[in-house]
């Protein structure tokens, strides 16, 4: 069995502090994230799980389950009925991989890369209130808690690679579309062709748009620019952390680039399949992650390979001059040490270094990306709880522009 450990998926609440440097610093602005919350995800109706008998384990269900009486959603990759496609909203197994937040406030929306999925789930509680129905296309009808099987072109000729699934999510300025993308090319497309796939969010109605890969290897979020335009980020495989023990070769950071789409015009691909190349969207490069952190003093041993969270942030001010803010997060595959990157594999003095969540924020104005319109979210109020009582603190009710 893949994945063994029977984590309850979660989203964090941080507060992202972005403050001018001190005199002499080598970038203008420091950033600290504060963790506020942590809210685990549920569902108000029972959830499959693997019992795990056939492979020595015990069950699939989270024991936290029968304390809170409700039904969490867990990572463990057996938790899934054999009878019906992945994209059966009954399977306990998830693997979040973005998330965006409702216009009002009181919502979050969340990719999965097991199904695909697509669940709303309640800002407060984390329980689920909405699935969204996918088209099955993107489904296996052989599951397996093994990757190698569910792989297998021969069981499942069709349908989302394992691992490979609903990567990235974007919700559009106005709060109407979602729109996500595959982490790679559907078992019957050919593998550099990606699927994009828009939600609208009151109707449930479906599309489907071809992105053809360039440089990179996969796909791992997008944002939205406007309701049209889109960032894409793109990636390959290397960087800081491909390197978790002390026999492996490091290698340095190579493509982390944003590509700006635009979805107007492109013809819907859902009855299509191979080669879908001549159907993608139209891409212009718009950031090298790469080529910006290594002009200000970063070494590509030390970009992280998997850079895979992107989010407009707050304007700034730069010398006088008002800028906007594009922040990315890294994904450090839960391994807090790594080998030294900078020492190879035979050298007597390499150790283990920590490898943390990063956070890169970059700045940019209106004439590098024409058209972007912020998404307005209503803050919520939150209540925080500590032993001393209860503490209820008013989030501030006006717009906000992220």
């Amino acid at each position: 069995m893949d994945d063994t450990v029977s984590y309850i998926d979660r989203f964090q609440t941080f507060n992202l502090s972005l403050a001018p440097s001190a005199p002499g610093s080598a970038l203008p602005f420091n950033l600290t994230p504060t963790l506020r919350a942590t809210t685990l995800l549920s569902s108000p109706t029972p959830l499959i799980y693997g019992t795990g008998a056939d492979v020595g384990l015990g069950s699939g269900e989270p024991a936290l389950n029968a304390v809170n009486h409700t039904h969490y959603f867990a990572g463990r990759s057996d938790n899934f009925d054999p009878s019906r496609l992945s994209t059966n909203p009954n399977n306990g197994r998830f693997d979040p991989e973005s998330i965006r937040v409702s216009n009002d406030g009181k919502s979050v929306f969340v990719s999965d890369e097991y199904g695909p999925d697509l669940y709303q789930f309640d800002r407060r509680t984390g329980n689920r209130i909405r699935s969204f129905a996918l088209p099955d296309n993107l489904a296996i009808s052989v599951l397996s808690s093994q990757k190698s099987i569910e792989k297998d072109k021969s069981l499942n000729p069709t349908g989302r690679v394992t691992n490979k699934g609903m990567e990235g999510l974007a919700i559009t300025p106005d709060g109407k579309m979602l729109v996500g993308i595959m982490q790679k090319g559907l078992q019957q497309d050919s593998k550099k062709s990606l699927r994009i796939v828009t939600v609208d969010i009151e109707t449930g109605t479906t599309h489907e748009y071809a992105y053809q890969l360039t440089d990179g290897s996969g796909v791992s979020d997008m944002i939205a620019v406007n309701n049209h335009q889109f960032l894409v980020d793109e990636r390959d495989g290397n960087g800081m952390a491909d390197t978790p023990l002390i026999s492996d070769t490091a290698s340095a950071a190579g493509v982390k680039e944003l590509f700006l789409i635009d979805l107007d015009g492109a013809q819907d691909v859902t009855d299509l399949s191979g080669d879908l190349s001549s159907y993608a969207v139209k891409k212009t490069l718009f950031l090298n992650m790469v080529d910006v952190l290594n002009a200000h003093g970063i070494d590509s041993l030390d970009i992280p390979s998997k850079m895979e969270g992107v989010a407009f942030g707050q304007d700034v001010v730069i010398n006088g001059v008002t800028k906007h803010t594009l922040y990315v997060a890294n994904d450090n595959d839960f391994l807090p040490m790594i080998a030294d990157p900078h020492k190879s594999p035979g050298d007597t003095t390499r150790g283990m270094v920590p490898n943390p969540n990063r956070f890169y924020v970059f700045a940019f104005d209106d004439s590098d990306l024409p058209g972007f319109v912020p998404q307005r979210i209503r803050a919520m109020h939150v209540s925080f709880c500590h032993s001393g009582g209860h503490d209820e603190r008013q989030g501030d009710v006006n717009w906000r522009r992220y």
